[in-house]
């Protein structure tokens, strides 16, 4: 890892805190006998906060002993910060914060969605990654908007040298691209949407669904388990997914109303998402896909230098807790 990696991860602890903000909570006031709280991050999108929103609505929390307050974080790896320094229990990332569980800093407790959300963008005029060589491009780091810059460039046969890389936070990228301090961007869906609404004739240069393979969601938590708590969530979760799953619309409506957006804004959204049921999760653990799937991540983590090896994906995925809850 890069000084300059190392020290961009060093103050999103100190941050980590200061960019979330309390989002809603379910039967917090709750300390009766048997009942554990628990906090849990969230990305403020259809991946990161359905399973959140259907839990919170269809009372599953309290179902399973568990009280659940929710936080809302701008990325994967600032909530993976939070769950080091005990201000946070649970969390969700995106495919491109991968690296940071399969590094040990995280366990990933339950594989979400798979997810072809993310995009390189550019100003209108340039058509291609080869046209953004010297051109400013803001990107995450350590996010899925570093992940799809990456790819694009390693596809186009070019390296972030080619570029102006800027570091800046999903937020400010969306106000930076719209004020045409940045030429391009690696950022995602529905935050895309957002911008196109200031710069509608925006290009979209590469995308995780032109370039192909398989690009997981995940539910995390800290390195040290606590069985018992995490047996309990993978099953809220798990009902949570499968209601998502016979229920699209109105998972749609209950995302809709914690994120406090417009509902065809997450229709929108949910149309880059691929959903599975717990019984094709479990499945797909058992036959090794899902590891398949992380091994994709690590290795391509590698060549990016954000990892020095790759893991094997059951030191940090508890796959067999998950189809043990699924059983």
């Amino acid at each position: 890892m890069s000084m300059s990696r190392r020290t961009f991860l060093a103050s999103l602890s100190a941050t980590a805190l200061a960019l979330s903000v309390s989002a809603c909570s379910s039967d917090d006031s709750d300390s009766g006998d048997g009942v554990t709280k628990v906090r849990f991050g969230y990305i403020a999108d259809y991946n990161g906060a359905s399973l959140l929103a259907i839990a919170d609505e269809r009372g599953l929390w309290k179902k399973h002993g568990l009280s659940a307050s929710y936080k809302t974080f701008v990325n994967g790896p600032i909530q993976i910060q939070a769950l080091g320094s005990g201000d946070l229990d649970y969390g969700y990332i995106g495919p491109g914060a991968i690296w940071l569980p399969a590094s040990g800093k995280a366990r990933i407790i339950a594989v979400n969605t798979l997810t072809y959300a993310d995009r390189v963008i550019a100003k209108p005029g340039i058509r291609s990654m080869a046209d953004l060589k010297g051109k400013k491009v803001g990107v995450p780091e350590g996010t899925s908007g570093e992940m799809i810059l990456n790819l694009a460039l390693q596809k186009a046969g070019m390296t972030m040298d080619d570029i102006k890389k800027v570091a800046m936070d999903a937020p400010t990228i969306v106000s930076a691209f719209s004020s045409g301090q940045i030429d391009g961007a690696g950022i995602n869906y529905p935050l895309i949407d957002t911008i196109k609404q200031k710069v509608p004739g925006l290009v979209e240069v590469a995308s995780t669904e032109d370039i192909g393979g398989s690009f997981p969601t995940a539910f995390v938590t800290g390195p040290k388990a606590d069985a018992a708590t995490d047996a309990k969530v993978v099953k809220v979760l798990q009902e949570a997914n499968d209601w998502r799953a016979a229920h699209p619309e109105e998972a749609v409506a209950l995302t809709a109303k914690l994120l406090k957006v417009p509902q065809d804004k997450v229709t929108a959204d949910a149309s880059h998402v691929k959903a599975l049921t717990t019984a094709e999760l479990a499945a797909k653990t058992k036959d090794g896909t899902v590891a398949t799937w992380l091994d994709g991540m690590t290795d391509f983590f590698v060549r990016t230098g954000q990892l020095k090896k790759a893991p094997a994906a059951d030191t940090y995925y508890a796959g067999a807790a998950y189809t043990k809850a699924a059983s």
